[in-house]
């Protein structure tokens, strides 16, 4: 599912595209940007497309169709029939429903109000990093673990929201940003909590409205409470949960503000081109002897990551570096600021406490993936966490 607003000053137009979708590579966002602008005229830095990183939506990835072709076929076994892998005609219609929800939103655009706030919910997001009695931190060291010190990390309790009305008085869209991530993991196929979310904001707010989800930078933040002493909620308990108390932490936000004329328009953008980090020879002769081993007879964790740095390996051959864009976009008073990476939660809040605007929007992997950035803490001698790794 896709979901689409476009916003128009009279001098500029921004399109925010949200995706049911773990991440959207690079590619893909470049393919949707190009068609947007022959059909629609909107410049590629004035389209921001943000993935829900629900970890229970459809195959955008991680390998691309063809990435690999030219590494070795041990390489290519590895890439195509071991890794999580994007499928072709899948993502066509990925790309296509983008461009035809953005031309959609473009051609019924018409007069609006729009309202900005923010509120604040602080019961369904927790940070999965532990520092452990060994003097080291942990990603999600289970519940009730005897060795937990400490949370290494905080959690971002805002929940940001733009609304428009349209001139009956009726809510036709908001956009909600919250930093949590998306792994509640219903059964089957799905938008994860994100549903929930939007069915709370319909129950109140009319079906009509168009609810598009923008996640803020939750690298390190969860659903699950590593600290609690009951036992945790089924995939579709806690994806109601979560679901339903942001939309309702939105629905508040929506029913508080006092809509007018938020502008100007703004848009601006950086790709930055990153070199990969590459592998030592001595990690990869050892990578090399845990993959030909296979993943029955090693532990399972450590043989995927000697996969992907046999498969970095290659990649960096026909691929040194990544591109990485940083965007922003100004809607009046709020600053969506959007970057391709999983960032931990500390850069969202830093970034807020440091921004001019009233009401700033971290927004993480939008318009391509690149992974994890962790703060420097993390690298250090109490960090950890299969994030640095």
């Amino acid at each position: 599912k896709v979901r689409a607003a476009v916003f128009d000053d009279g001098r500029r137009r921004v399109a925010i595209v949200g995706i049911d979708a773990a991440f959207i590579r690079r590619p893909y966002v470049l393919a949707c940007r190009k068609a947007i602008e022959e059909k629609c005229a909107i410049p590629p830095q004035c389209v921001l497309i943000a993935a829900s990183h629900s970890h229970s939506s459809g195959p955008t990835g991680m390998v691309m169709p063809g990435e690999y072709d030219h590494a070795p076929p041990l390489v290519q076994d590895l890439a195509y029939k071991k890794s999580s892998c994007a499928d072709p005609i899948y993502m066509e219609r990925v790309v296509k429903a983008v461009v035809e929800a953005v031309s959609e939103a473009d051609a019924e655009r018409e007069e609006a109000l729009c309202g900005v706030g923010k509120g604040i919910e602080d019961k369904v997001a927790f940070n999965r990093r532990f520092r452990m009695k060994n003097g080291l931190t942990y990603t999600h060291p289970r519940p009730g673990n005897p060795d937990i010190v400490e949370v290494a990390g905080p959690i971002d309790p805002e929940v940001g929201v733009i609304g428009c009305w349209d001139g009956a008085g009726r809510l036709a869209g908001c956009l909600v940003n919250y930093a949590c991530h998306a792994t509640t993991s219903p059964n089957g196929i799905s938008a994860n909590w994100i549903y929930y979310l939007e069915q709370a904001i319909g129950g109140v707010m009319g079906p009509q409205a168009v609810v598009i989800f923008l996640p803020g930078a939750c690298g390190d933040v969860t659903q699950v409470d590593n600290l609690s002493p009951h036992e945790a909620p089924s995939g579709e308990q806690a994806a109601r949960r979560v679901g339903g108390r942001v939309g309702a932490e939105a629905i508040k936000v929506l029913l508080s503000v006092h809509p007018g004329a938020e502008v100007p328009l703004d848009a601006s953008s950086t790709v930055l081109r990153l070199k990969r980090r590459a592998p030592s020879p001595a990690r990869l002769r050892q990578a090399w002897e845990i993959v030909r081993r296979g993943p029955d007879k090693f532990d399972p964790a450590g043989w995927i990551f000697a996969k992907e740095t046999v498969m970095l390996d290659s990649l960096l051959k026909a691929a040194p570096e990544a591109e990485a864009e940083v965007q922003a976009l100004q809607v009046g008073p709020v600053a969506l600021l959007a970057n391709p990476a999983e960032f931990f939660v500390q850069f969202g809040l830093d970034i807020k406490k440091k921004s001019n605007f009233p009401l700033t929007f971290p927004v993480e992997l939008a318009n391509g993936c690149v992974g994890y950035v962790p703060t420097e803490e993390a690298f250090g001698p109490r960090g950890g966490g299969y994030e640095t790794r």
